[in-house]
């Protein structure tokens, strides 16, 4: 399911951690937590892969999603002279206060056809000039701006097709997908952004959620569809913990032409459900499609759905043409932790003794990395089998074991013990304590429990739907991570309602159906700062030859939450990182309102670009005209509070002509 993150209270707490030490009564008095080591620098290594690709075709960049561009006029020996080239504001910043708090910007835009195309949170389909920023045009489906999203408005891309058997200048021979809000497939031409009206019902196809609604923001579309051969395949985001019968995660393949249904996919068949809500990935030579599939309903309860429910928490790859499933692999086995893959299946070439080897790799809420063969679906880096915690709530039964990596420890701590705990005096630090010995806290997969229950990483991860990059060069993933934790406590079903109304402001969710409702709180203290220690936000560069760490940062600081003043913990974040072949990594995400650079190599910031509001999208690059630009939307986070706005901004070296002059 599609996990409604919580971080709005963690925005409030930094920003009376930061105006607490602004005020400088408190700063030698911070509480002496060990806080996340981050790690040294190694030397890259990999083969060397000529490319010659120059634009972003798809929304990870290519379908395999590794988010990397062939370009290398930005290098860290320039970066520090880029410029804001253009900027394009989509209308946004006039619509209704209370409405854009509904809202996430975490778009990426495409470059296809000579035009740049992205969509808006409330589903606005917009194509620009790539060298201006001048909007070509702009098509709205009007999308019902009353239903109360579980997951915020969010449209994080489009998919272009184009059409062999039409000639290039006909109406819709290429053409412009999306899923919205409201659970429709859309086509639209590409030249134009008019509706392909050979598709569905004049251009568009509405999915059947499988079951009436509680309300109408309980189902969606969020993530862009994927192509393969004439086949367009859609996920779903379903609203977390509402019911035991969720609607229907199955995962739909309809004709990419007619949008006639082709054939469904459904992970779990029976009462409980689970879904595809984060991007996925095509293997396009193979005909494949790579689903990172969510936990089964409901999130906290599995007593109603014995077994490790195979398919749900896996990455499953399925032929495009038939959905017929040819393998998968179980990251979390009968989860009840929320621990879902958020992430797009990564499909990348690792150079090994001067071999290629085609693999996925899965980047996850537990800060884990797993990396499988992409034919088999075996384990390219090794997994074993690890024992876990096995005190469960009546009625549960639980795996003895979950999978781990062996090469790669976590990415983010998995462990909070009481002498960890963060705080920002003697006596904050105290409570916080207390608080982590009074929660079962033995460590990753503790199962939820009438007591109340230690999840670390918590679960907005970890990684989230930003996913990763992925350097073939240097057989180097790059990948950023949150560290936070919950407090998650399970509520006998009879209680749920009294609990709920003697406490209106906490995340308390029935699900109806299970014996247990549950309320879900960020591990916070007294002063609403985190109890765990810092860095909040790190990001890392991990080896997938051998699994090492090469590096890892913090990223992101307390400035555009804390009046300005800009304190190095790092954040929580959410949008992703891209790589480039000029050795950088470009990455907004963090809770201040930057783009930053990175060198790939050391993992060093470089730069950082200021942004009229909140960058939680993943950026892309292209060149236009021998110029190379880094977009990204600045648009903020509705729950994230960070700035809000409606800015797609390009950024760029100086003009070739400019320099000369001077």
């Amino acid at each position: 399911m599609r996990r409604n993150i919580v971080v709005s209270i963690l925005a409030a707490a930094l920003t009376l951690a930061a105006a607490l030490i602004a005020g400088g009564s408190l700063l030698p008095l911070l509480g002496g937590a060990r806080s996340l080591d981050i790690d040294g620098v190694a030397s890259p290594h990999g083969a060397s892969v000529a490319r010659d690709d120059k634009g972003w075709a798809h929304y990870g960049g290519d379908a395999g999603g590794a988010r990397f561009s062939a370009l290398g006029e930005i290098t860290p020996a320039n970066v520090n002279a880029l410029e804001i080239a253009w900027e394009f504001k989509t209308g946004d910043a006039d619509r209704q206060l209370d409405l854009r708090k509904q809202a996430a910007a975490e778009g990426t835009p495409i470059l296809v056809d000579r035009k740049l195309i992205f969509c808006t949170p409330y589903n606005e389909v917009i194509a620009l000039d790539p060298g201006t920023g001048a909007e070509l045009w702009r098509y709205d489906p009007k999308i019902s701006l009353d239903q109360r999203p579980a997951n915020q408005y969010i449209c994080r891309g489009v998919a272009y097709w184009s059409d062999s058997n039409r000639d290039r200048g006909a109406s819709c021979a290429a053409r412009i997908f999306m899923g919205t809000n409201d659970s429709r497939v859309i086509s639209l031409d590409a030249a134009t952004g008019a509706p392909c009206g050979d598709f569905g019902r004049n251009g568009e196809v509405v999915i059947d959620p499988g079951k009436d609604l509680v309300w109408p923001g309980e189902f969606q579309m969020t993530s862009p569809p994927v192509i393969v051969g004439d086949t367009l395949v859609v996920g779903s985001s379903i609203s977390d913990d509402v019911r035991v019968e969720a609607p229907s995660g199955a995962i739909r393949a309809f004709d990419v032409r007619t949008g006639a249904p082709k054939w469904t996919f459904d992970p779990v068949p029976g009462k409980a459900q689970a879904n595809a809500w984060a991007p996925l990935s095509v293997d396009e030579k193979r005909g494949l499609i790579f689903l990172p599939l969510s936990s089964a309903s409901p999130d906290f309860f599995g007593g109603l759905r014995p077994g490790d429910n195979d398919y749900a928490d896996a990455v499953v790859a399925l032929k495009g043409e038939t959905g017929e499933v040819v393998w998968s692999f179980q990251t979390v086995h009968h989860d009840i932790w929320d621990y879902d893959l958020p992430a797009q299946p990564g499909l990348y070439t690792v150079w090994r003794d001067g071999r290629a080897h085609d693999v996925v790799a899965q980047v996850t809420k537990t800060g884990l990395v797993f990396v499988l063969d992409r034919v088999t679906g075996k384990p390219f880096l090794p997994v074993e089998e690890r024992a876990v915690p096995q005190s469960a709530a009546l009625g549960e039964t639980l795996s003895p074991t979950q999978p781990f990596p062996v090469a790669t420890p976590p990415l983010v701590p998995d462990r909070l013990s009481a002498k960890d705990a963060f705080g920002l005096t003697f006596i904050d630090k105290k409570i916080c304590e207390n608080e982590i010995r009074r929660l079962d806290a033995d460590g990753l997969f503790t199962p939820p429990s009438t007591k109340g229950t230690l999840i670390y990483p918590f679960n907005g991860g970890g990684a989230n739907w930003g996913s990763a990059a992925y350097d073939e060069t240097r057989n180097l993933l790059v990948v950023n991570m949150s560290n936070a934790a919950h407090r998650v406590t399970l509520i006998p079903a009879d209680q749920v309602a009294a609990v709920k109304e003697l406490n209106h402001d906490a995340e308390i969710s029935p699900q109806t159906g299970a014996p247990y409702g549950v309320r879900r709180d960020l591990l916070l203290s007294p002063l609403s700062l985190p109890c765990t220690p810092p860095p909040w936000g790190v990001i890392a560069g991990v080896d997938l030859d051998s699994g090492a760490i090469v590096w890892r940062k913090r990223i992101g600081t307390t400035k555009d939450i804390a009046g300005g003043l800009a304190l190095d913990f790092g954040t929580p974040n959410l949008g992703g990182p891209i790589a480039t072949a000029g050795g950088l990594v470009f990455i907004g995400a963090a809770m201040d309102n930057y783009l930053r650079a990175f060198d790939i190599e050391t993992g060093a910031e470089l730069w950082k670009g200021r942004l009229p509001a909140g960058g939680q999208a993943t950026p892309m690059s292209y060149e236009w005209e021998g110029r190379q630009y880094v977009v990204i939307y600045a648009g903020g986070h509705g729950r994230m509070t960070t700035t809000l706005g409606d800015s797609l901004i390009a950024f760029s070296l100086p003009d070739r002509k400019a320099r000369s002059a001077h």
